[in-house]
């Protein structure tokens, strides 16, 4: 008979390393001149080392343990080290600065820090110097000046520099109910909120979509999302590491590197932001070689995922996951069709789904409701807020997204909006998904963002953001609202504002933050 303590264990990432085969790659790296490779073997040996450093220097089991790192195969590495010596990974996306990185340090109380000497041409160690006066916890910072993996004094800040204690470190080696992941979420809508994940509820979220998609250790994992994002972190490396397959990784977007790892290193799977897929499927030459695309964080515009599927010969669908559930659904790549790409597909094994009205009653198909979910691989806790994980997650396990969705009768679901996205213009409920994929097929646009702008007798008026894919053109309200209207869309869902916007405000995973959008309106309309 097969335990639930074996299936468990048979779950967790860190266990999956070393059964991979040494011999194969692991990652290869392309944020430098020259592509650095390493094998899970290599891999799995730095890691210890560095487990061992982080050890030496005092860091103890269940320890947050913060670092901010690009996507180098260092990231990786640390990871790993992290976890076998017992301790919390807390990874920080390399865009945040002084007052991101104060509050993650002060939530986290992380009394170590590891950075990059240097990343796009800015340098880490002034801004902490300069923040360090307000961290009394934080004793240690690591700086990481050579990228050479074989370089044992100064490669990775030094920590590799030690020879393993294996004993200890497999006393210290971590079960499933151990913290494995402390990720602040992004900040779309207000204060980042601290999301505790253990290595079970990691496993349970990489392993079903695993399945679901059909991923092997043949695949190649392309990871052009922040490793310090759920995305990266789990659908990319993570997911690499489940499957002992290879990963590469992309440290700076750009087109040529993408087309690197599709066309020279072999990549046949990725999971990333709609910002992507559009700037590879608006190349001349689009790379080939591509066998899923996985478009999360925003719904895709259904002429992109088109173009996309014709332009790219893959693969392309749609999915719905959050930082604190991981993935609850996806798109079929196995009856592929419409439904793949066009809404946010079906659940995936061992998880549920549901609508429901205001009263909590779940509501049929076809309805528009608050949608709730419920998976083994839900989140812990929120750091220092228990009150806020009571209100999220109810009686029998159900997380309130904040979403709101339609489930139709196969089973799709598609995302309509946050709660806090919908316009209420004088009572009527605005759908702002739908106007904004209606708009997206609009030729001469390129982003387009629909927010809700202060009215005084309506309460809301309908505003519409667009970027140009040539800015030297123009466009007007009056362009917006004839097309609208040549589509057949009532009256009351057009625009009444129309502002161009050279480059939306994202997050650094490519989210819109529509929160800034509104403020900017509200901003200029206070002003006039």
């Amino acid at each position: 008979m097969i335990t639930t303590n074996r299936i468990e264990s048979e779950l967790l990432i860190l266990n999956k390393i070393d059964h991979a085969d040494p011999n194969k790659d692991a990652i290869v790296d392309l944020s430098g001149p020259t592509p650095i490779t390493l094998s899970y073997g290599e891999l799995n040996a730095l890691a210890n080392r560095a487990a061992q450093g982080l050890i030496e220097l005092g860091v103890e089991k269940g320890e947050n343990v913060a670092y901010l790192l690009p996507n180098y195969w260092e990231f990786a590495v640390l990871t790993l080290a992290i976890w076998k010596a017992g301790a919390v990974a807390c990874p920080m996306l390399p865009a945040l600065r002084e007052r991101e990185i104060l509050f993650i340090m002060s939530r986290s109380k992380s009394k170590l820090l590891i950075i990059p000497s240097e990343f796009r041409n800015f340098h880490y160690g002034p801004m902490i110097e300069s923040i360090r006066s307000d961290l009394p916890e934080l004793r240690s910072v690591i700086t990481i000046q050579s990228r050479d993996p074989g370089d044992l004094k100064d490669g990775l800040g030094g920590l590799a520099s030690k020879e393993a204690d294996l004993e200890e470190i497999g006393r210290r080696r971590p079960d499933s109910s151990c913290p494995s992941q402390l990720l602040f979420t992004s900040g779309t809508t207000g204060e980042p909120k601290g999301v505790i994940h253990t290595h079970g509820s990691l496993g349970h979220g990489v392993s079903a979509h695993v399945q679901t998609l059909g991923l092997t250790a043949e695949d190649t994992i392309w990871v052009p999302s922040p490793m310090a994002h759920q995305t990266g972190f789990l659908y990319g490396m993570s997911m690499a590491f489940y499957l002992g397959a290879k990963h590469v990784g992309q440290a700076v977007w750009s087109v040529e590197t993408a087309r690197t790892a599709i066309e020279e290193h072999g990549v046949s799977f990725v999971q990333a932001a709609m910002p992507f897929l559009a700037d590879l499927t608006r190349e001349e030459h689009p790379p080939k070689g591509l066998r899923i695309f996985i478009a999360t964080g925003a719904p895709v515009p259904r002429k992109l995922a088109q173009e996309a599927s014709d332009r790219l010969k893959c693969k392309v669908a749609g999915g719905w996951g959050s930082t604190e559930t991981c993935m609850i659904s996806v798109g079929s790549v196995t009856c592929y069709m419409e439904s793949s790409w066009n809404t946010d597909g079906q659940v995936i094994a061992g998880r549920e789904m549901k609508v429901t009205g205001e009263d909590g009653r779940t509501l049929p198909p076809g309805q528009e409701g608050l949608f709730k979910v419920k998976t083994p691989a839900m989140f812990t806790a929120y750091l220092d807020h228990p009150e806020w994980y009571e209100a999220a997650v109810d009686a029998v396990g159900f997380f309130n997204t904040g979403d709101m969705a339609v489930i139709d009768e196969q089973g799709n679901v598609r995302l309509t909006g946050r709660i806090k996205d919908i316009i209420n213009r004088g009572g009527v409920k605005i759908p702002v998904s739908e106007i904004e994929n209606l708009l997206y097929q609009f030729e001469a646009l390129r982003d387009v963002a629909v927010v809700g702008m202060p009215d005084p007798r309506l309460n809301e008026r309908i505003c519409a953001y667009v970027s140009l894919k040539n800015p030297q053109d123009t466009i007007t309200l009056s362009d917006v609202t004839s097309y609208l209207h040549a589509k057949g869309v009532t009256k009351i869902y057009w625009p009444e504002r129309l502002e161009s916007i050279e480059e939306m405000p994202r997050t650094t995973t490519g989210k819109i933050q529509k929160y800034v959008l509104r403020e900017m309106i509200a901003n200029k309309l206070g002003s006039n």
